[in-house]
């Protein structure tokens, strides 16, 4: 029941609030529409040392490739770049954990975790995410479920 962006964005609509609900575990739900933070070093994918790329598990749209994943120490999957930078959003949020940078999918509007400048160079980035956020798509997988688009960036030179 996974919805993925069409090539024309302007098609995409975000499912219904019922319809999130019956698709999403509770803690995707939780952390993608409540802006919820999962537990570190228990979630899925914060030691996924597998080639692939990870897509917003609300519309399925590209964000982060496992090229740019590294171990932060942080317990979450941390990445020093979006794959698809125009499918990510970020704001500032301000609370009781200091001003931080929140980044969310843009089409989905799903909370996908925050931004820090903490990261390895060149950028000096960490973008550290809920796995509950996200799907990985093994790099074996990338034709049949749509996304061949991105099969270059795992071939041997």
């Amino acid at each position: 029941m996974q919805s993925k962006i069409s090539e024309d964005e302007g098609s995409y609509e975000k499912p219904s609030d019922e319809e999130l609900k019956e698709m999403l575990t509770k803690k995707q739900y939780e952390v993608t529409q409540k802006n919820g933070t999962e537990p570190a070093f228990q979630n899925e994918y914060w030691d996924n040392e597998k080639e692939g790329i990870y897509v917003d598990v609300v519309s399925g749209e590209v964000l982060f490739s496992s090229k740019d994943n590294f171990k932060s120490g942080s317990g979450w999957p941390s990445f020093s770049k979006p794959l698809e930078p125009d499918n990510i959003v970020t704001q500032k949020e301000s609370g009781i954990l200091d001003n931080r940078t929140e980044v969310k999918s843009k089409h989905a509007g799903s909370h996908l975790g925050h931004l820090f400048d903490d990261g390895p160079q060149p950028t000096g980035k960490r973008y550290c995410m809920n796995s509950a956020s996200l799907k990985f798509i093994p790099k074996e997988e990338l034709e049949e479920k749509g996304y061949s688009e991105y099969l270059y960036l795992f071939e041997e030179d």
